[in-house]
């Protein structure tokens, strides 16, 4: 068979699985990287990533913590300075608060302060997102949050390559990466490479191309976003769909390519609207793209209210595909 027939064999694998994976290589890879967070170990984590690793590598490697945040947190940004290559893992986005201090005034400034002599070669990892009903205080998405910290790298793997590819990359960074893991996609299964291996960090991706409208998200936005432009796709209009990837830095080119070639946006962005990571990407294209634009640029965004417990509040309070098709028809004037 000629070379270029042969096909690389894949696997269909969940979005958690897949996640456990890119553990599972890192930590055979590089002796210095570790695990670190609350039940991570015996009950193999609040998601079920981390379960079994504990039998293979053992608790010197898979280290159940305290309830403390910033205890734990703070000593992974130790370990990370003297040399080792620690993830940390908090429960969910709303328990990242509590190590609020120790990512925004050490980990993200020690470089700076530092006058270059220490970075802080440090992965932490969140679960982050609404959807599974866990109510106002499990359910903030505030990855736009901290989008807005510099010394960090924020990133939101959508897919099951980058949730198996982009944790080594962003080991071997020098300075803290944040990994925010949607809920809704840890059940997700997709089709991965049997040689998949580390991925770009930097770089969005065109996930759909399109002529008519960009429709431009990130996590578990991508997949809704990718039926609301199937939905289009039904009356014509053709949508181009960027997934981010990256959300600090956040990958300007492939926005303004996208927009200049389309005319007109639309972002589709979980977090609240007010003071969102939209309303950042917005401006830029304004910034950058404005006499490439056709028409206003459009939103979907959470509602803003703290997340309901019941699952229809819930639902209206997020973004759906409906919420996204009659933005997209909005900008096009086809309302």
């Amino acid at each position: 068979m000629p070379q270029e027939m042969i096909q690389p064999a894949t696997t269909e694998i969940t979005y958690r699985d897949a996640m456990r994976e890119a553990i599972r290589d890192a930590m055979r890879r590089d002796d210095r990287v570790f695990l670190m967070g609350e039940d991570v170990g015996r009950y193999g984590g609040c998601y079920g990533v981390s379960k079994g690793l504990l039998a293979e590598f053992g608790a010197e490697r898979i280290r159940d913590t305290p309830l403390s945040e910033s205890g734990f947190t703070g000593a992974g940004i130790g370990a990370a300075m003297a040399g080792m290559r620690p993830i940390v893992e908090l429960m969910t986005v709303n328990f990242s608060l509590l190590a609020l201090d120790q990512i925004l005034n050490t980990a993200a400034t020690l470089r700076h302060m530092s006058g270059n002599q220490f970075g802080v070669p440090l992965v932490i990892r969140m679960a982050t997102g609404a959807g599974r009903q866990l109510a106002a205080q499990h359910s903030h998405s505030l990855e736009g949050w901290y989008a807005h910290i510099p010394g960090i790298k924020v990133l939101a793997p959508a897919t099951v390559e980058d949730a198996r590819g982009m944790l080594w990359t962003a080991l071997q960074d020098p300075d803290p990466v944040l990994i925010f893991e949607n809920v809704m996609l840890y059940n997700m299964t997709g089709t991965l490479a049997a040689d998949a291996g580390p991925v770009d960090i930097a770089r969005a991706a065109v996930r759909r191309p399109g002529r008519d409208i960009s429709l431009i998200t990130y996590g578990g936005s991508l997949w809704k976003t990718l039926e609301a432009a199937t939905v289009l796709a039904g009356e014509n209009i053709d949508a181009e769909v960027i997934d981010l990837r990256s959300l600090r830095p956040l990958d300007d080119a492939t926005i303004m390519t996208s927009v200049a070639r389309t005319r007109r946006a639309v972002i589709v962005d979980e977090g609240w609207r007010s003071g969102s990571l939209s309303a950042e990407i917005g401006m830029r294209i304004v910034e950058q793209a404005f006499w490439e634009l056709d028409a206003p640029i459009g939103r979907v965004c959470s509602a803003e209210v703290p997340i309901p417990y019941a699952r229809h509040l819930e639902n209206a309070a997020i973004p759906q595909v409906p919420g996204i098709v009659a933005a997209a028809k909005a900008v096009l004037g086809r309302v």
